[in-house]
């Protein structure tokens, strides 16, 4: 919930090339709304509704900052891609469920532009996780002909994606664990800052390894995949209950120790699932953070560790893109729906579409 990101994309067979984007900010009101609606996990119905609509509005009004600012007509634009705002996503749930908001209605009719919205749901009907999502979309853009490589996400939840040689097996992807999210949270609590920018306050702390430790003592980790979490593990009250343990870490301790842990869990994941692969690729408003990449580099010291604007996409480009092509896809009639990634069924058509005119 840090600001809505908008990029524009042009669909190649070969991959795909972001043209322009947009950082549209969140107003304070709604997103303190938004923070409560996933911290309570109940609303009243009316508010959800209310919610629903003003996120769409949201969203429309990034699309069209976006449009502006590339000097680009919205009659030029094929499509929307919207993952909407995460409320709750619970596939083990019975049954199971997963909420994203952000009326695509809305998006349609402000734009004027065809929105495909409302990706995950469809996989969760079939049985799936609903998640992650990027890996059909990193397979797409970042496979190499000859060499496997990974893909890792550090957004609030990390996910990652393994990649084998372009047509030589079925992609992998799960959640790893926490991104970002409990590193913001707690810069927030502490500094009153929605985040660590490139990790300055983390750098000034050091690891507790008896933290660390705990952290790691989570089941979510010893799951195998496919899987994934959210907020409504990794959050406040979660993170709170482990530190009543620790009461004399310093507060930057307990950053360096969040930041750590984000990058002990996924690259224990990677050395578990995929030991061989050499190339890890880094998107998401993590790669931006050198205190993690350094931790990350340093548990993986047989992989090669940089970000994707090595392969040509910008790290805070990816995930944009990534809903970009999705709407591509399901407007082609393709399933972007990896059953080994989410464990659904069957593959699906991922998104509902909305068309206004």
């Amino acid at each position: 919930m840090d600001g809505v990101d908008a990029v524009l994309v042009e669909v190649h067979e070969e991959g795909v090339q972001v043209l322009h984007e947009h950082a549209e900010s969140i107003p304070v009101d709604l997103k303190r709304r938004l923070e409560l609606a996933v911290v309570t996990g109940a609303l009243p119905a009316l508010e959800v509704w209310r919610l629903d609509a003003a996120v769409g509005a949201l969203f429309a009004r990034a699309v069209l900052a976006l449009l502006d600012g590339a000097g680009i007509d919205a009659a030029r634009i094929f499509a929307v891609g919207s993952h909407g705002q995460t409320l709750y996503h619970a596939p083990w749930d019975e049954p199971p469920l997963t909420v994203q908001i952000g009326d695509p209605n809305i998006i349609a009719w402000q734009t004027g532009i065809v929105t495909v919205a409302d990706f995950r749901r469809m996989d969760v009907a079939a049985g799936g996780q609903g998640a992650p999502l990027a890996p059909a979309f990193h397979a797409f853009a970042f496979s190499h002909q000859s060499q496997p490589r990974a893909v890792l996400n550090l957004g609030g939840i990390a996910n990652l994606s393994l990649l084998p040689p372009r047509g030589a097996g079925p992609v992998l992807g799960f959640d790893t664990g926490p991104g970002n999210t409990l590193m913001d949270l707690w810069s927030t609590r502490v500094r009153n800052r929605p985040f660590d920018e490139v990790g300055a306050w983390a750098g000034t702390g050091f690891v507790s390894e008896a933290l660390l430790e705990d952290l790691l003592d989570e089941p979510f980790f010893a799951q195998p995949p496919p899987k994934s979490t959210g907020r409504e593990l990794f959050n406040v009250s979660w993170l709170e209950a482990k530190l009543r343990r620790y009461p004399n870490i310093k507060p930057e301790s307990v950053q360096r120790t969040l930041c750590q842990f984000t990058a002990v869990s996924a690259a224990a994941a990677l050395r578990e699932h995929s030991p061989l692969i050499r190339e890890l690729y880094v998107c998401g408003g993590g790669a931006h953070n050198p205190v993690l990449l350094a931790a990350l580099a340093w548990e993986l010291p047989d992989c090669e560790v940089g970000s994707t604007q090595r392969l040509g996409v910008a790290p805070k480009a990816v995930e944009g893109a990534a809903f970009a092509w999705l709407a591509h896809e399901r407007l082609h009639g393709r399933s972007a729906a990896h059953t080994s990634v989410t464990g659904a069924a069957q593959a699906t058509l991922l998104g509902g579409v909305y068309r206004a005119r």
